[in-house]
């Protein structure tokens, strides 16, 4: 950490001579050897309500690519390059939330190293927050993050080689199915289904079969609904899926009984499992959070950021204190699972014993057979009958989101600027929507000529153009087209 200046900043410093961190409450002023960036208004939190972060997977995952691909530039190899962030208290969390993943990713450094390092000076970071609305009596730190990135990586939650962006910002959205994966290849949590596809009332509802051939194709074998019938289960039964009905109140806590019956299903399940309840946030998130303290036995804070990070808005109001309280008996629990199925790793569930041991030393999960309760199911989507609940408010806020401007083919945007692009209904059913962003690629720029061709012959259109995409585009986006536009 050193001081610049008069007194002004305070900068912390990341690799030596190469990158730093900084809060600034001016802007710098640029200089030959240092190359000053700010990712403040270019990755941010989409709140609820008064939540504010952390931000998510992606985020993170484009800030490390940003970082990587700086210091490997041969046009800065001279110059130390400075992250810095504003007076914003929040979005200084956020910064310091980057900046301290990583450190613990890409230089090994531990959670406790990381967080030294980002509180230099006086400086100190308000923590995140729920996504109830009202108060907070429940708070995640940074030091609570930087040990579930820690964790996660150990347990092979989190592998940013495999890590598939364009998937995960696709499939987040509310109009392509509103999923998360929160453990690759063992729980997605996702909004409740309906009977059947549309938009109402600013809600993006998905029917069953919308999400069954996504399902089939990453080994999903389990559904589990938290929330009342919206959709005939037999929609996913026929479809060859195991479905449970584990129901509890939105916005509240599940009994012990409930408890128990969601891990016994899910110890015993062959596949991945898919959790819902009306927005897959609160409940969905509560119970895989028990799932993750009992078997891999991360306590109760880093297990809800880990879940924030994979989803945010998960978790929420008295559910936190409610994981609190069952830390220390699923902990005990896991312990003496893990002890008491030791030796038993052949049979039936040997491929998941083995899969959890080598994530967490010397453990295996229940093998016991799980006892399906056959109960008539009548279809029902009027149960839900006491008003609007909080599930139905969350889903809303983040179905009336707007998408990022930068997931947005740039063709597209030009295209819609001369002529108005019709919008086909959601699809979640294949990965057709996702495009495949690439950077200076020949292909893009003869698609740019081809289909635009027209935009370019009126003169000074283009700068028209450029102006307004710099007000919705990123930097980098608007850098690239600058480049396209030199070259016609």
């Amino acid at each position: 950490m050193s001081r610049e200046g008069s007194g002004t900043r305070l900068v912390a410093e990341v690799i030596k001579d190469r990158l730093c961190f900084a809060i600034l409450y001016s802007r710098p002023k640029s200089a030959s050897n240092l190359h000053y960036f700010c990712i403040d208004n270019e990755l941010e939190y989409e709140n609820f309500y008064a939540d504010f972060g952390p931000l998510n997977l992606a985020m993170v995952y484009r800030y490390c690519c940003k970082i990587n691909k700086k210091l490997k530039s041969i046009t800065m190899i001279r110059k130390k390059i400075i992250h810095f962030t504003g007076s914003d208290q929040r979005k200084q969390a956020n910064a310091a939330f980057l900046v301290g993943c990583y450190m613990v990713i890409y230089l090994g450094r531990t959670p406790e190293e990381a967080y030294r390092v980002l509180m230099f000076g006086d400086t100190s970071y308000i923590p995140f927050r729920d996504a109830a609305y009202g108060s907070c009596n429940f708070y995640i730190t940074l030091l609570d993050c930087f040990h579930a990135v820690k964790k996660a990586m150990q347990y092979g939650f989190l592998n940013f080689n495999s890590f598939n962006l364009d998937e995960y910002e696709y499939y987040e959205k509310a109009e392509n199915g509103d999923l998360n994966w929160i453990i690759p290849d063992r729980f997605i949590a996702f909004c409740g289904p309906h009977t059947r596809t549309r938009l109402e009332s600013g809600y993006h509802q998905h029917s069953p079969e919308a999400y069954i051939p996504y399902f089939k194709n990453h080994s999903v074998t389990t559904i589990i609904r938290l929330n009342k019938r919206m959709y005939d289960a037999k929609r996913f039964t026929d479809a060859g899926f195991d479905h449970h009905d584990l129901f509890f109140a939105d916005g509240s806590t599940p009994t012990d009984a409930i408890v128990k019956e969601f891990l016994d299903i899910c110890e015993n399940a062959e596949g991945a499992i898919a959790v819902h309840c009306k927005a897959g946030l609160g409940r969905t998130g509560t119970l895989i959070a028990c799932y993750i303290m009992k078997h891999y036995r991360m306590s109760a804070a880093e297990t809800i950021a880990w879940i924030r990070i994979c989803r945010p808005g998960s978790v929420i109001g008295p559910q936190q204190q409610f994981l609190v309280m069952k830390e220390a008996s699923l902990w005990l629990e896991g312990d003496y699972f893990r002890q008491k199925l030791r030796g038993q790793e052949n049979g039936k569930h040997r491929a998941a014993i083995s899969k959890l041991l080598l994530s967490v030393d010397d453990i295996s999960i229940n093998g016991v057979k799980n006892q399906d309760k056959q109960e008539p199911e009548p279809y029902s989507d009027d149960d839900e009958i006491n008003g609007v609940t909080q599930g139905d408010r969350l889903r809303a806020l983040k179905s009336r989101r707007q998408s990022k401007a930068n997931t947005i083919p740039l063709t597209v945007i030009l295209q819609s600027s001369v002529q108005s692009c019709k919008t086909s209904e959601p699809n979640i059913s294949g990965s057709a929507g996702i495009t495949k962003r690439t950077t200076r690629s020949a292909s893009r720029k003869s698609s740019f000529k081809r289909g635009n061709s027209q935009i370019w012959k009126h003169g000074k259109v283009e700068n028209v153009v450029l102006q307004v995409l710099k007000l919705t585009i990123s930097k980098a986006l608007c850098q690239d087209l600058e480049e396209i536009l030199l070259s016609l």
